[in-house]
């Protein structure tokens, strides 16, 4: 008696071979979810670019360090970081859409005094300083990742296009983490903008890969000046770490600096409090406006990002005289409640008579006359 016939059923061939191809379909659409994600790592520095890095006082032993050897992660052993990201209690998205606002047409004002900052959220902000544009750290993908399917995802969307962004002059990179350095951005800027990107050393490495144009690509060391048409716009020091991949700190971080013939504006990038800052006010400063980091702390890593009060000290130090809170409310990227960064930054502004502007994204500031401080995000959180 020859064998039996196998069952055409979900148990027999024909559930095998459906199950064989859903597999397969499976894993093509991961494929091609992940297809960009190679490139999204970037590039790695080789040749002229690896020499000029491997010459730089930051460089040692293969990597770049921070001045002071400040470690990334201190670490804390009486918490378990992993189930308080899971099962916390902090309130960390908001409760309704966050406002957003179009910032339109720049106000009429002495093209040589004029000074106003425009956030986009997180640490993405236009400078429009004395008749020139100065893009920071634009980030508008959906994902601070090198994946479009996993990641932090956007709380709250752009206000603005990039395609609506008026022309620019500089496009200054802090570092080349995610939520500061973003592939697809870059590519988009690529066709709707002519500025120089302005990097820190071994960035470049990145844009090459993006096809960024070899003349578009300005990388600087910390103290390292670049002119843009009347501005002068200097790497300063900073206080973090970089890395795309498994690899860290194969390409350099900075704070910027954008001076014009009678302006000067201070980013802080990411990094925690040191005191280079004591050091930048007393070289570059005083600062008509600060843009300073204040989200994404903890006490795990206290040496790359600050805490809001350290932020107002640092501010201080930097001889500024208006604070506009940058790199919150975007992306959920720490374990505190999302309005908690700019609600310490508030109190702390008051205790210490600081002026401080908080915008709604895409509002814009006008330095000389910012908008009162009225509590908007505690309505959304």
């Amino acid at each position: 008696m020859g064998a039996p016939a196998e069952r055409a059923g979900p148990e027999g061939t024909l559930g095998r071979r459906l199950r064989g191809a859903a597999g397969l379909a499976a894993l093509a659409g991961l494929a091609w979810v992940a297809r960009d994600v190679p490139a999204a790592l970037g590039g790695r520095l080789t040749g002229a670019r690896a020499e000029r890095a491997a010459r730089s006082p930051r460089f040692h032993d293969g990597a770049f360090r921070n001045p002071g050897g400040s470690r990334s992660m201190a670490g804390t052993p009486d918490r378990n970081l992993v189930r308080e990201l899971l099962f916390g209690k902090q309130k960390r998205r908001p409760s309704v859409a966050v406002p957003l606002l179009r910032p339109g047409t720049a106000p009429a004002a002495d093209a040589g005094r004029e000074l106003n900052v425009v956030w986009y959220g997180h640490a993405s902000a236009l400078i429009e300083i004395e008749g020139r544009r100065v893009l920071l750290d634009p980030v508008w993908s959906d994902r601070c990742s090198p994946s479009s399917l996993v990641g932090p995802r956007r709380l709250h969307r752009p206000p603005v296009r990039l395609d609506e962004l008026p022309p620019v002059d500089a496009i200054l990179i802090s570092h080349d983490h995610y939520d500061h350095l973003d592939m697809a951005t870059v590519q988009a800027l690529l066709g709707s903008q002519s500025a120089p990107f302005l990097v820190p050393l071994g960035v470049g490495a990145h844009l090459d890969r993006w096809g960024v144009p070899a003349g578009r690509i300005v990388e600087l060391d910390w103290a390292e000046s670049h002119r843009v048409a009347e501005l002068e716009i200097t790497a300063t020091a900073a206080q973090h770490f970089s890395g795309r991949g498994l690899r860290r700190d194969g390409t350099l971080w900075s704070s910027w600096v954008v001076a014009g013939a009678h302006r000067k504006v201070f980013y802080t990038g990411d990094s925690g409090y040191f005191d280079g800052y004591a050091e930048i006010g007393e070289r570059h400063g005083p600062f008509d406006v600060t843009l300073m980091q204040i989200g994404a702390y903890d006490r795990a890593w206290p040496s790359i990002h600050m805490f809001p009060e350290e932020a107002v000290a640092a501010h201080l130090d930097l001889r500024g005289g208006l604070l506009v809170p940058v790199h919150w409310a975007t992306f959920n990227l720490a374990l505190h409640d999302w309005s908690e960064p700019v609600d310490r930054i508030w109190a702390e502004a008051k205790a210490r008579d600081v002026r401080l502007a908080v915008p709604r994204p895409g509002e814009r500031v006008v330095v000389d006359d910012p908008p009162a401080v009225d509590g908007w995000w505690q309505a959304v959180a």
